[in-house]
């Protein structure tokens, strides 16, 4: 139901899937990939190949490659893609990913029902970005990646710094506001962003599927079981600043944790996830190919700060000292969501048994926005989607994606 309411280079991949996340396929067989003729090669995307040469161009589409440069270094790839045919408003759009993931995100589902693709369809600008330190976006001005200073940074700075410079870019090359579409944790940032006045005179809407915001009644197993077990600042501590899924310490990690009877990682991604309704097999067979993604030590120390305590606040640095040399007082500042314009369209959906995005969680983020702007935001709510649904899901076009069109059209 629908209801209005009261918000560089390529590392080269990895060569067949980490053993625990092959055994999340489980007991089902594994299904075929999409052929090339169809829809592009992951394959050749593992390879380096780039996003564009390897899935955009063999579909049909216009694609070209970019690159943005933030304020603190780091270099990210970005592309822009267009349906060669068809009326084109060339309205922008960005994408932005989440957690553990990169731009592929938006390409897991084949042609004509994955975002990316529809939006181009239906005449949009599309840009996708990769955020720092996934497989296309590792370089930086300065810093190799076994710099202990290349992983020393959170989601504060993916919104401070990455969302920014990445919408001036668009913005620049398009002279237009654009829409903004984020999964996961690229809701977060944009959320926090958008908190602190960033943005805003450049975005026309933010879309926002299974948003993080509040995460205290985040009920997903492995989360919930790393978290209590304090893997991050286990981590942490250790001077292990990269956390990397498909190998070293991560994997090894997460491995031991697959075998805890709490974890239940015969089903990886329920454990993860919650119980998705509707994951289409060769989207699985492609999110293997391609995810998930490293990020930073720190960057999951914060998100675990933000389970524990029900806020969303910058990073705590656990040290009072530390805190005022980098924000000026003892406590990290807080992001208050009811400081998001009240006349930015937004647009929310989340699903019913989504273990990471809480239906209780973004209840608490709805009556932050009670007091937005009438008809200026919408929310859904999806019966039976859990979080990896929104891009992976058989129906996801049926159940999301075309509404979110019809939200767009309003705005465009």
């Amino acid at each position: 139901m629908i209801s209005t309411s009261i918000w560089p280079p390529a590392y080269g991949g990895f060569n067949g899937s980490p053993s625990y996340l092959t055994r999340a396929i489980g007991e089902t067989e594994k299904a075929s990939h999409w052929n090339l003729e169809r829809s592009g090669n992951f394959s050749a995307v593992a390879a380096g190949h780039g996003v564009c040469r390897s899935v955009a161009e063999p579909q049909g589409y216009s694609c070209s490659e970019h690159k943005v440069t933030t304020k603190d270094g780091y270099i990210l790839s970005m592309q822009r893609l267009a349906s060669m045919s068809g009326s084109r408003s060339r309205k922008p759009v960005l994408l932005q990913h989440g957690l553990f993931m990169d731009g592929m995100t938006w390409f897991l589902l084949p042609p004509g029902q994955n975002l990316a693709f529809l939006l181009a369809d239906n005449g949009y600008d599309v840009w996708i970005i990769h955020g720092r330190g996934s497989k296309y976006s590792r370089g930086h001005v300065s810093y190799d990646l076994d710099d202990r200073a290349y992983w020393d940074w959170s989601w504060d700075e993916l919104a401070a710094l990455d969302l920014p410079a990445t919408v001036d870019y668009i913005y620049n090359q398009t002279k237009q506001k654009m829409h903004f579409v984020g999964h996961s944790q690229g809701n977060l940032i944009a959320l926090a962003a958008v908190s602190k006045g960033y943005l805003v005179n450049k975005l026309t809407s933010v879309t926002l599927l299974c948003p993080i915001a509040y995460m205290h009644h985040m009920s997903s197993l492995l989360m919930r079981g790393s978290i209590d077990l304090f893997f991050a600042e286990g981590f942490y501590w250790l001077k292990i600043k990269e956390f990397d899924p498909n190998g070293g310490p991560a994997q090894k990690f997460l491995e031991k944790m697959c075998k805890l009877p709490f974890a239940g990682c015969n089903s990886l991604m329920t454990a993860l996830s919650g119980k998705n309704c509707c994951l289409k097999p060769s989207a699985m067979d492609s999110f293997l190919e391609n995810e998930p993604q490293p990020t930073s030590t720190k960057n999951l120390l914060h998100l675990s700060q933000m389970v524990r305590r029900g806020t969303i606040a910058m990073y705590d640095y656990d040290n009072e000292d530390k805190n005022v040399k980098r924000y000026g007082q003892p406590t990290p500042p807080v992001y208050d969501m009811t400081q998001i314009p009240k006349d930015l369209p937004l647009y929310l959906t989340y699903g019913s048994t989504d273990a990471i995005t809480s239906a209780k969680d973004v209840q608490i983020l709805l009556r932050s926005l009670k007091d937005h702007m009438g008809g200026k935001l919408v929310s859904q709510f999806v019966d039976n989607y859990a979080h990896a649904d929104y891009v992976m899901a058989d129906n996801a076009r049926e159940k999301v994606y075309e509404p979110l069109l019809g939200f767009l059209k309003m705005y465009n």
